[in-house]
């Protein structure tokens, strides 16, 4: 019997972001496929891996706000994550081989004795990067390697731990476990800290949960899952997005009138009596529209990253409004 031929699905110009709480046992790039799958959209891109592991906040960006959206893979994140003391694996969570288990009391880790190794990886801290990571070495993922059963040699990169709380919590004996509340740098890897915490602590860890709680401002309690996203119906997940000026909350603003916006979207710098400023969001005002980013050195305005005129039109002709204070960490 001849199968159905496939529906061919009509792609469409959507410009805007999408707060996803992304699923546990998805990747973050099928979670993104989905949801472009979902909105019918041309052009799209995530903006930050999470493991398949690991759920949580995942800003999906959509068409022109592709443009903006190493802003938000530069920005601190926030975690929870459990992790089981007294057991090593090799990939540092639950899906790897046991490699070394040791008993744990916990009556030995003491209040103080948490205090000084939370103190210990607060600040600035080197990790060595997993072989179990997205990482690429001469253009494949090191988890390719890892995969073949190869080792590679690598470099510890300094990372920043803005803030930590490690709290005991109760597990099912023989285990004990230790919740992980962290605040930090872009590249940091939860399952490396709670290796490093877990050897400072001379039992050894291993993850057995990751949540992305915050990223760059943007709290999980805004975010929709994917499951949620696809009952909506098409009008309602259009609704759902946010303009792609909501990534540039930390902007200061400038507006334009019609002449120089023109010449500012033909890449030309403008003259004006304003501060130096390193990131500046740019509008046009007749209509009220964004061009693009830029930034203001000896009172010129000096264009950095620009929309299309075709997608300024574009997102006049339909595309959402941002919501007030969803992204400005409010």
């Amino acid at each position: 019997m001849q199968s159905a031929p496939r529906t061919r699905v009509q792609r469409r110009p959507v410009h805007g972001v999408l707060l996803l709480d992304k699923p546990l046992g998805l990747s973050s790039n099928a979670a993104l496929q989905k949801a472009k799958w979902l909105l019918r959209a041309e052009k799209a891109g995530h903006t930050g891996t999470l493991d398949p592991l690991a759920s949580g906040v995942l800003p999906l960006c959509f068409g022109a706000a592709t443009k903006f959206s190493q802003l938000q893979l530069d920005a601190p994140k926030t975690y929870e994550a459990i992790a089981r003391l007294g057991v090593t694996t090799a990939t540092g969570d639950a899906e790897g081989a046991v490699l070394q288990r040791r008993e744990v009391d916990p009556a030995q880790l003491t209040a103080e004795r948490l205090a000084a190794v939370q103190q210990r990886f607060t600040g600035p801290i080197h990790q060595l990067p997993p072989m179990h990571s997205a990482l690429k070495k001469d253009g494949r993922a090191l988890y390719e390697y890892a995969r073949a059963g190869v080792t590679l040699e690598r470099s510890t990169r300094e990372v920043v731990v803005l803030a930590l709380k490690l709290t005991l919590v109760q597990s099912e004996p023989p285990f004990a476990d230790l919740k992980i509340v962290a605040s930090c740098s872009k590249g940091t890897y939860i399952r490396t800290l709670a290796e490093d915490i877990g050897a400072a602590l001379g039992c050894g860890a291993h993850l057995v949960f990751l949540r992305r709680t915050a990223s760059g401002g943007i709290g999980v309690e805004r975010c929709i899952t994917l499951e949620q996203f696809e009952a909506l119906p098409e009008a309602a997940r259009l609704a759902r997005l946010q303009a792609p000026e909501s990534l540039l909350a930390g902007h200061a603003r400038v507006t334009l009138d019609g002449e120089n916006a023109a010449r500012f979207l033909s890449g030309l710098r403008r003259r004006g009596p304003w501060p130096n400023a390193g990131a500046v969001a740019v509008f046009g005002d007749n209509p009220r529209s964004l061009l693009g980013v830029g930034h203001i050195a000896g009172g010129e305005l000096i264009p950095d990253r620009l929309l299309s005129p075709l997608e300024i039109r574009q997102i006049l002709q339909g595309s959402p409004q941002p919501e007030a204070g969803v992204l400005s960490g409010k």
